[in-house]
């Protein structure tokens, strides 16, 4: 981008967060990174793809867009590992991987995302026994706020690394990352609806019977979709067409024309939730996790231990139905497996990921402040990258190794030239 650019609006997915930076820097040489970091306006936040729902990026210093640090570099079909640019997207990602036989052990269901965000946000996809993204990082570059290029792995400094990633940007800014991958697979997915009552009653088991499952209730229905991917050697089946923007669409319109009357609206979700469960179809791994996402929202996700979820989720699902008769987007219920990252959610406890939504461009505060408390009480971590309200004093009593990160910060940027307003809130920083 070109000075010409200087002061150019920036805007998240959602359109809820806006900024005016100073300056806007596209920068795709790691030299000239480190110069900008050491120069530029300060504080300094590096962008993705603006998919986060929490300030991670707003502040009115340097955006840096990392876009050019992008692309496959190299691989290693032994050790089933590669590196790449971390402004890569997830899903220009994946079929880098599937060109060169390897493959990512699992995504979440949104493919647009940069990988470097991914990282720094704990972003993850569903499984009882698989990890978010950063749990599959070998090694990573970063810039740190000196403009000091630093490397980490598991295998010269395992430590530093857990510290750093998941790192919300606050470390450095990374420009490469190697992967630990696998073989490419073939998933069998199916859809099937349930009542909502049966998988609180046994979820445990239904979401470890198969590598991957998650659900959606329906708020009002007393339905949700339950879905699973296994691996199989199968071979490939049509996928039917990816319905998930109309039919929130239509969960929309139900409330309008029917909130006012809760026999019919049920009745009507019944059906719509029977008819949307249909299918059931054999695909190779990069063609069954992502989903279309164009209906624009906000979200709030708390990651709880998994034993809390049940009882949390019925006092969700309660809560909801006694106070928000507006509300209609899914609750999106996933699970993750535990890791050693010091900032990761997941740190050393299973976990079930409950996320809620709300229309983009409608006061999301009410609903998301009642969901809020029942994630705290059951011990909830929020997603780094989705609406919460916590503060460095409530982070440093959910995370053990909260001090020793922020310890480990310090030594990378001194100046806190990575520490926005809000970047100080959340991490305890005096600017």
């Amino acid at each position: 981008m070109t000075d010409g650019e200087r002061h150019e609006s920036w805007t998240n997915w959602s359109g809820l967060l806006t900024a005016r930076p100073a300056a806007r820097l596209a920068l795709g040489d790691i030299g000239a990174l480190g110069d900008a970091i050491r120069t530029a306006p300060g504080p300094l936040r590096a962008v993705g793809t603006s998919h986060s729902f929490t300030p991670l990026v707003q502040n009115d210093g340097t955006l840096v867009f990392l876009d050019r640090f992008a692309g496959l570099i190299d691989h290693d079909p032994e050790a089933m590992t590669a590196r790449v640019g971390a402004g890569t997207k997830l899903g220009e990602l994946a079929r880098a991987m599937h060109s060169v036989g390897q493959a990512l052990p699992n995504m979440g269901d949104i493919d647009r995302q940069a990988l470097g965000g991914a990282l720094a946000t704990a972003t993850h996809g569903s499984g009882a026994a698989l990890g978010a993204y950063h749990t599959g990082v070998e090694a990573l570059t970063l810039v740190d706020g000196t403009g000091k290029v630093r490397d980490f792995s598991t295998k010269k400094n395992a430590d530093d690394l857990l510290a750093v990633c998941p790192g919300l940007g606050a470390f450095g800014m990374v420009t490469q990352v190697t992967i630990r991958n696998v073989v490419p697979y073939r998933l069998h997915r199916r859809r099937t609806s349930l009542p909502i009552r049966a998988l609180i009653d046994d979820f445990a088991a239904l979401m470890s019977a198969h590598r991957s499952a998650e659900f959606f209730y329906i708020p009002f229905s007393r339905m949700a979709l339950f879905i699973t991917s296994d691996l199989t050697d199968s071979a490939p089946t049509p996928r039917p067409p990816d319905e998930d923007d109309a039919a929130v669409v239509l969960l929309g319109r139900v409330q309008r024309f029917t909130g006012w009357l809760p026999p019919l609206r049920r009745a009507l979700l019944k059906r719509a939730v029977a008819s949307a469960a249909r299918e059931d179809y054999v695909a190779d791994w990069l063609a069954v996790y992502p989903s279309q996402r164009n209906v624009r929202f906000n979200e709030m996700e708390y990651h709880l231990p998994i034993e809390e979820a049940p009882k949390a989720l019925a006092e969700v699902i309660e809560r909801l139905e006694t106070r928000f008769p507006g509300i209609y987007f899914p609750i999106e219920v996933r699970t993750v497996a535990a890791d050693e990252a010091w900032l990761s959610p997941f740190y050393r406890r299973p976990s079930a990921s409950i996320a809620v939504h709300h229309t983009a461009g409608l006061d999301h505060r009410p609903y998301f402040a009642a969901m809020e408390e029942i994630f705290r009480r059951h011990g909830g971590r929020p997603h780094w990258g989705k609406m919460h309200s916590l503060t460095a004093k409530e982070l440093a009593g959910l995370y053990p190794r909260f001090r020793d990160a922020m310890a480990v910060r310090r030594d990378l940027d001194p100046d806190n030239r990575f520490v926005s307003p809000y970047m100080a809130r959340l991490f305890g920083v005096e600017r």
